[in-house]
């Protein structure tokens, strides 16, 4: 689906995204991508849903948004309650969703001038599609 914001405010707002991919600022990312409005895109998860850490959240934690989007691939997933436990212990908001829905979220929010985050991860595409 390719999205096309009205009049972007942030300097890195999600461009596109797709069965394998997301694209932000029209640069593809083929793996887990951890998005904020002032700074450029850094590899996040890049073992995917089953590979999460602590360490993963603790660079969200880091970021200093006031709400992280998680976005768990094509469907919702709900990672382990103590995987979250740097956010909550930082008092900072989040919400679990698909990554197409947290593509969306995040441009709406970053639109508005919300300090938000959004990590995203990519499902792996199949090789017979």
């Amino acid at each position: 689906m390719k999205l096309h914001p009205d009049q972007p405010k942030a300097a890195y707002h999600v461009t596109a995204h797709g069965p394998g991919f997301v694209e932000v600022a029209q640069q593809r990312y083929h793996h887990g991508v951890c998005v904020v409005a002032d700074a450029p895109p850094r590899a996040w998860a890049e073992g995917g849903f089953d590979a999460l850490s602590g360490a993963d959240f603790e660079q969200l934690a880091a970021l200093g948004a006031e709400l992280v989007l998680i976005g768990t691939g094509e469907r919702q997933r709900f990672p382990a309650p103590a995987l979250l436990r740097a956010l909550v212990a930082r008092g900072i908001g989040f919400e679990i969703m698909s990554t197409a829905a947290a593509c969306r979220t995040y441009n709406v929010l970053v639109g508005e001038g919300r300090r938000a985050a959004a990590a995203l991860l990519v499902d792996a595409v199949p090789d017979h599609l």
